[in-house]
């Protein structure tokens, strides 16, 4: 019997091999349940759409459709998503045509099978993840000034509530958690995340935390 509570997962890539290896870990885990593969971009944006998942764990060089294009569409359609990018590129121009795209996390095929799955939970969780070797290039690149100007100055158009809510977002809370904390409801909340998205001038939730972290809130 399925279970209700477990994460719902699709895997995403043209190598029969890597698909199946990824099924048989993720067939190990218990609170995770993979519900479909794709074997190209195209096949994984029209899976997306039916079954709705918690994850999409997506390669990038996939035929006809590639990862990034099938990211953009995917939480285009269901911004609720959670895209897990797990590829062998790590140059810069893929990595952040990924986040622009939408994506919450961004691994490297070498990942442990550990890093894999804490990072389905994490990115389920509402957390934004990239490997150790990445993470530091990603946080330069969302800087928004050197280091001197400090959180107060990136984010003085914010309210010192919405302030609060992105240093908890920074931390790796999700909204339901952050609500709890300040005794507020999730919807409230995630209001202020809507403000505090339109004041940074960010695509997404995911670019917010990681100008959030470089600026060094949540640490």
């Amino acid at each position: 019997m399925t279970d209700p509570t477990a994460i719902r997962v699709i895997v995403a890539d043209d190598h029969p091999i890597v698909r199946s290896g990824l099924r048989a870990l993720l067939d190990m885990l218990p609170d995770v349940e993979v519900v479909d593969e794709a074997e190209n971009g195209q096949a994984a944006i029209e899976k997306a759409i039916e079954h709705s998942p918690d994850v999409m764990i997506m390669d990038i060089q996939m035929p006809g459709v590639d990862g990034i294009q099938a990211v953009r569409q995917i939480v285009n359609a269901n911004p609720k998503i959670g895209v897990l990018m797990l590829t062998m590129f790590e140059d810069d121009a893929n990595v952040f045509a990924a986040i622009r795209a939408g994506a919450r996390g961004y691994l490297l095929k070498g990942a442990t099978p550990t890093e894999v799955a804490n990072a389905i939970r994490a990115v389920h969780d509402g957390q934004v993840v990239f490997g150790a070797a990445l993470a530091s290039r990603i946080a330069t690149y969302f800087s928004t000034g050197p280091a001197s100007t400090g959180p107060d100055a990136a984010f003085s158009a914010l309210t010192a509530r919405e302030n609060e809510i992105l240093s908890h977002l920074a931390a790796g809370a999700s909204n339901t958690a952050i609500a709890r904390h300040l005794g507020i409801s999730a919807k409230t909340v995630a209001n202020h995340v809507s403000n505090i998205l339109t004041k940074l001038q960010t695509a997404d939730r995911a670019q917010a935390i990681i100008r959030a972290r470089s600026a060094g809130l949540g640490t």
